[in-house]
């Protein structure tokens, strides 16, 4: 089994997720007592939240890079990084590792391009709805069209984020407000919505909504224990025989 390396706490909350989901993974995949093998480093979140908000590229680059160090010299054989807004460093961040960085948003496009769809939302920081390091890559390598949010709706999608999810708190009418938001973007044409910040799936769940959701941090984690237990590898053998 290869060993996963996790560059989380961007909030550990959602960091929490990530680990649960992919040792749950792990364990239905090969049974009995098996659980993943991890190289976890989780930064403060104070300082890059303000480095976000100040628009410090370089020191929040910077935050990235040595976190991917640590976990490089950990031993892992592959970097998760366990946030969407923090994968508009991964430019940066390659040049200074070996290790291979499964991008969140590579993993997604694959499970929409599987469902056949050619249009989606996209819910996130302001950071990720806005730039184009998740939207173009969405588009430009995958050919997949993205809408996002009016600016007042974006405004509540990001506030709710780091005023409360990264905080834990969970509140119905930010749910109420999601939902709403989920619903008009489906009616401007979205065939799915991505939960574009590991923190949303807190919030809402498919359940919730006759629109479909992509819960990015499920989807990252499961993609991670295919690729740390060979299980994709093995489906392409089963289909080559076949």
């Amino acid at each position: 089994m290869k060993i996963i390396g996790l560059l989380g706490g961007m909030s550990w909350e959602s960091t929490a997720l990530y680990y649960r989901d992919i040792n749950e993974g792990v364990k239905n995949t090969l049974g009995g007592l098996h659980s993943a093998k991890i190289a976890m480093y989780s930064v403060d979140f104070a300082p890059v939240e303000e480095m976000q908000h100040a628009g410090d590229l370089e020191g929040s680059a910077n935050i990235m890079i040595d976190g991917a160090k640590r976990i490089e010299a950990a031993g892992a054989d592959f970097l998760l990084i366990c946030t969407n807004t923090m994968h508009e460093f991964v430019p940066q961040m390659e040049p200074h590792i070996n290790l291979p960085i499964l991008h969140i948003a590579d993993t997604t496009a694959e499970v929409i391009k599987e469902g056949g769809l050619k249009t989606v939302g996209l819910l996130g920081t302001n950071f990720t709805m806005e730039r184009p390091f998740y939207k173009g890559r969405l588009s430009d390598a995958h050919g997949i069209d993205v809408i996002v949010p009016d600016d007042e709706d974006r405004k509540i999608i990001h506030d709710v984020i780091y005023h409360e999810l990264c905080l834990g708190k969970i509140s119905e009418q930010s749910k109420i407000e999601y939902l709403r938001i989920i619903e008009k973007l489906a009616d401007d044409g979205a065939e799915a919505v991505i939960l574009g910040c590991t923190e949303i799936t807190m919030l809402v769940e498919p359940k919730d909504t006759y629109v479909p959701l992509l819960d990015t941090t499920a989807i990252h984690a499961q993609k991670a224990v295919e690729r740390a237990t060979d299980r994709r590898a093995n489906k392409e053998r089963k289909s080559d025989n076949v």
